[in-house]
């Protein structure tokens, strides 16, 4: 089937070869391309659609968002037209996080505005609650999964504005929720485009600042509070809410027999707060005070990040390794595959036979008087520098997907086994590469293993932890990559020392 588009066509529904609506004459093609099949959901603001993408052999599916106006007025339409393509290269920014559809194309037809984005299969959280209440463990994964996406868009300096159930999907492929919805309204409303009193959010979920006009990332985090608690209920958020008291009873609805631990009680009553000063600003705070949690009480929370315990073998000193003992394997939620691997052994030797001067002339005691000194950071900063140096580049200089697979296996290894070495196995590139293997190529999985954040900016580097109690595979950070591939380090990186160990004499 193919769906007309025309917000005032009476006969929508046409043939599935049809290029023009039988009713109404309208274009069924977007940009000779995108056909619509069918309406996934209305808004205030417009309708999206479910489309195929004609213009590839598979056809695959898109959603399409079609944008509504109640002024006709050219200079109007004009200013709107402005706004949207301003916007819409903010949403290509987002896109590049895997948690977020990426952006496909964004256009003006026969005078309506479109966005296309990637479709994302799978439930929303509505649907997942309308088959049943979240337990503890499912939220504080949520907590975990979903909160880092909020960093990444407020560190761009965007407010989604409108997170409920229904704006995130579970996806399907690899059960990680994706939040949606990133509309262009919030810009628009500068303008007289669009019906005066919409309120941008669904007032169960939005945050009481939002209500009278202001936005904050707090807000964004009020409304992820209220939407845990609508999970571990399924009752209407406004019925936990008690007007009085201005504060929310959501305790008094779970079911009967449910217990909550004070860990995740605290955290979301913290989100829940009515006044701002007493509410999280930034879902960097809420990780922070999660994995305060997760350190109080290890064994009994679940999805933690534990660190992996590391086989030694040959190890000269192994009473001077301070390693946690091996924690029981965390318990996988009932959508995860079963036979997902959390837990792995490294066999680490503890000495090698390296020359610290590499042909390439790169000097590396620097990094092993930093290293055995137990100077991280200091040695996270040297390996930096020496790679720039074996790639004869400034110290500094960001690398990026191709220069990562320039790197001489020489410098890399040695580099790679000072770390191994110097930890007694628990950091090193290798380490990293074993780790990513492990989770099989996720790389959100993989930040969450080694307590990454799953963004890359200027605060991402405040969070590296220079201690040898860092999880396994922390260290060294990511501090050297760079370019809008950054999500694949890790790929380019393994590639490479697979490809140096399986040509040991190869010295680039």
């Amino acid at each position: 089937m193919s769906y007309c588009l025309n917000p005032e066509c009476q006969k929508p529904e046409n043939s599935d070869t049809a290029e023009h609506c039988l009713n109404c004459g309208f274009n069924l093609l977007l940009r000779q391309r995108y056909r619509p099949i069918e309406i996934l959901g209305k808004g205030g603001f417009g309708t999206t659609f479910l489309a195929l993408d004609e213009d590839i052999p598979s056809q695959p599916r898109c959603a399409v968002k079609q944008f509504h106006f109640y002024d006709r007025d050219p200079e109007i339409f004009k200013k709107a037209l402005a706004l949207f393509h301003q916007e819409a290269v903010r949403l290509d920014e987002l896109g590049k996080h895997p948690q977020i559809p990426n952006l496909l194309a964004c256009f003006e037809q026969e005078n309506q505005i479109y966005l296309v984005q990637e479709f994302i299969e799978g439930p929303t959280l509505k649907q997942e609650l309308d088959e049943g209440i979240y337990d503890e463990a499912q939220i504080w994964q949520l907590l975990q999964d979903l909160l880092p996406v909020l960093q990444f868009i407020h560190d761009k300096r965007v407010i989604h504005r409108d997170i409920k159930p229904e704006n995130i999907i579970r996806r399907q492929s690899d059960t990680k929720p994706v939040l949606i919805d990133f509309g262009i309204a919030k810009l628009m409303t500068e303008t007289a485009i669009l019906r005066p009193a919409t309120l941008i959010g669904s007032q169960d979920y939005v945050a009481p600042e939002q209500m009278r006009g202001k936005v904050f990332p707090a807000s964004d985090l009020y409304s992820f509070g209220v939407t845990c608690i609508r999970l571990m209920t399924q009752v209407p958020p406004l019925d936990m809410y008690d007007y009085n008291n201005e504060r929310w009873w959501w305790r008094n609805f779970l079911p009967k027999g449910t217990s909550i631990s004070d860990e995740l009680g605290e955290i979301l009553d913290k989100l829940l707060q009515t006044h701002l000063n007493q509410r999280y600003g930034f879902a960097g705070e809420v990780l922070q005070d999660i994995d305060a949690a997760l350190d109080r009480r290890p064994q009994n929370l679940l999805f933690s990040k534990m660190p992996i315990a590391p086989t030694l073998t040959n190890s000269d000193n192994p009473a001077d390794f301070n390693a946690p003992p091996t924690p029981d394997p965390p318990i996988l939620p009932t959508n995860a595959a079963a036979n997902s691997p959390e837990t792995f052994s490294l066999s680490v030797t503890s000495t090698f036979d390296l020359s610290l001067i590499s042909e390439r002339g790169v000097n590396y005691t620097k990094l092993r008087d930093f290293l055995s000194n137990k100077k991280l950071k200091e040695a996270d900063r040297e390996t930096w520098t020496v790679m720039c140096q074996s790639l004869s580049l400034e110290a500094g200089t960001l690398l990026e997907i191709s220069q990562i697979n320039q790197l001489p296996c020489e410098d890399l290894q040695i580099v790679d086994r000072l770390w191994v070495q110097h930890s007694q196995g628990r950091f090193g590139f290798s380490v990293q590469k074993q780790i990513y293997e492990s989770v099989k190529g996720d790389y959100i999985r993989f930040c969450d293993r080694v307590n990454w954040p799953t963004y890359n900016s200027a605060t991402a580097s405040g969070q590296v932890k220079y201690t040898q109690k860092a999880p396994i595979g922390h260290l060294p950070s990511r501090s050297w990559v760079g370019g809008i591939q950054w999500l694949r380090h890790l790929d380019a990186l393994s590639a490479k020392l697979t490809e140096c160990d399986n040509n040991p004499a190869a010295k680039s």
